[in-house]
């Protein structure tokens, strides 16, 4: 009877579970993980087994954060690479663009069915006044990323950038591959392709820089972002009009810095895992909150993402070759949709148009007033530096608060809260009251602004630390965030998306 209650319960435990996702952070995934580095090992000198291998788990990852949704990424798997191939094949530029209206028909279908569906119905009833009870429609995790990533590859075939695949398995396994599935980052074809039948060689710095990517993704997510996200920032975007202004404009700072060590955090993570295994993504985030203008801000925040609407929207639509008026309303597009790619909700749709907008208002001063724009980085002078970097961080602060509160009726309340009821006075109060997440909302805000240069003086100590340091350095972070841990579990805030 014990041993069927054990195995009853492991079972329990590798089936999906709705309510606990397989997360980086997690010790399931700690100690398969494990598992699958030395399984791994043991394949390096045998490429399909290799292949093969990781795109099993990768599928078993994702039904742990998605149920038997893997399916939707084997269909598109299947369909794209087919699809990549008959593009290849045509000839005449209409053929090649009807197969790939195909793909996007596809693909954007998925995307729209599952994460548009509900808004689109809502909004036609609110237009008519008619009643509408959502559908029961779950959204997969991660669907926008990977529906992206197969977007891109098929769109780089058209393009001629890229030759399409011949084997299936490499192009699942692209597709699917579990450091970046769930979560990015997005991932272009004609950077990873060339990586899948190398045989995978980990350095002495390539193994430093993933421990160090690992345990600094780890520690802002799981001590950071967690930590300010539970005892303080959702407690203020929850209730806002039960806080005064200077407590909402701190839970607005707390949460540019929680998504920022959220999100990087991941991205720190997939990228350090990938390199254990041998593959290299570029990076993701580039202290983001660093730019002095909000077209840096967008060089640096989500770089994948970014690089992606640039080069497969934005430029797509005519970019800034058809004139000023076209340029501008391009940008104001390209973000809108962008907000919309981030959820369906006016208030994502709002985000999007005002970093559009913002977006715009830039260009056009830096075509009118090129003497005072056009110096940018380390050319600008300190103080004009710290005055962009200052403009711009509370611009993008003032979009977060769409971004985060749960309506616009919310949003509007933390707004109204800032500017009608401050009351400073309540500052030192509020200081004590939540010494902790403050303590780690400086820390966060502190290592964010130093120099790039400490970090890689710090990767490079590591880099040379015994493989014992190293993994001291792991079990200490892990202890922490035990120490830290909330009862609750606390996904992702991209796995919405």
């Amino acid at each position: 009877m014990g041993l069927l209650t054990v195995t009853d319960n492991l079972l329990d435990l590798l089936r999906y579970d709705p309510q606990e996702p397989m997360l980086f952070n997690s010790a399931l995934f700690l100690f398969l993980y494990t598992g699958v580095m030395v399984v791994y090992g043991t394949l390096r000198e045998k490429g399909f087994a290799r292949i093969l291998f990781l795109t099993l788990f990768s599928y078993y990852f994702y039904y742990k954060s998605s149920g038997f949704y893997f399916l939707l990424l084997l269909l598109l798997s299947v369909s794209d690479f087919l699809i990549g191939r008959r593009i290849a094949r045509t000839e005449g530029k209409g053929g090649k663009r009807a197969w790939l209206m195909l793909s996007l028909a596809l693909d954007l279908g998925l995307l729209v069915y599952f994460k548009y569906t509900n808004f689109l119905f809502q909004t036609f009833a609110d237009l008519f006044r008619k009643p509408f009870d959502p559908f029961d429609i779950i959204l997969p995790v991660g669907i926008s990323f990977f529906t992206f990533q197969s977007i891109s590859y098929v769109i780089d075939i058209y393009r001629g950038k890229i030759e399409p695949l011949r084997n299936w398995f490499d192009y699942n396994f692209y597709l699917s591959f579990f450091p970046q599935l769930v979560a990015g980052p997005i991932v272009r074809a004609r950077d990873f392709l060339p990586q899948i039948r190398q045989k995978p060689v980990v350095t002495r710095e390539m193994f430093g820089r993933a421990v160090y990517l690992i345990a600094a993704g780890l520690f802002k997510k799981a001590v950071i972002s967690d930590y300010i996200s539970v005892n303080f920032v959702d407690r203020i975007f929850d209730n806002p009009g039960l806080y005064s202004g200077v407590e909402n404009l701190m839970g607005v700072y707390g949460y540019a810095l929680q998504i920022y060590c959220d999100f990087s955090g991941y991205s720190d993570m997939a990228i350090g895992i990938a390199l254990l295994l041998g593959f290299h993504f570029s990076i993701n985030f580039d202290s983001p909150y660093k730019s002095a203008t909000i077209t840096e801000f967008w060089r640096r925040w989500h770089i994948s993402l970014s690089s992606w609407l640039k080069d497969y929207l934005y430029i797509s639509m005519g970019g800034n070759r058809k004139g000023r008026k076209r340029t501008y309303a391009n940008l104001m597009a390209t973000m809108t949709l962008g907000g919309l790619w981030h959820g369906a909700s006016l208030r994502f749709i709002l985000w999007g148009v005002v970093h559009g907008a913002s977006l715009a208002v830039h260009k056009f001063f830096l075509e009118r007033f090129p003497r005072l724009t056009r110096k940018t980085g380390s050319e600008m002078k300190p103080w004009r530096r710290a005055l962009g970097v200052l403009l711009t961080f509370n611009l993008v602060c003032a979009c977060w608060v769409f971004f985060r509160a749960d309506g616009m009726d919310r949003a509007l309340e933390v707004f109204r809260r800032i500017f009608t009821a401050f009351h400073p006075e309540v500052f030192g109060e509020m200081i004590a009251g939540y010494k902790p997440v403050f303590a780690l909302i400086a820390l966060g805000y502190l290592a964010h602004f130093l120099p790039a240069r400490w970090e890689d003086y710090w990767c490079g100590v590591l880099t040379r630390t015994h493989f014992v340091g190293k993994a001291a350095l792991l079990v200490f972070v892990i202890w922490i965030v035990v120490q830290v841990k909330s009862s609750d579990i606390v996904p992702f805030i991209y796995f919405q998306f």
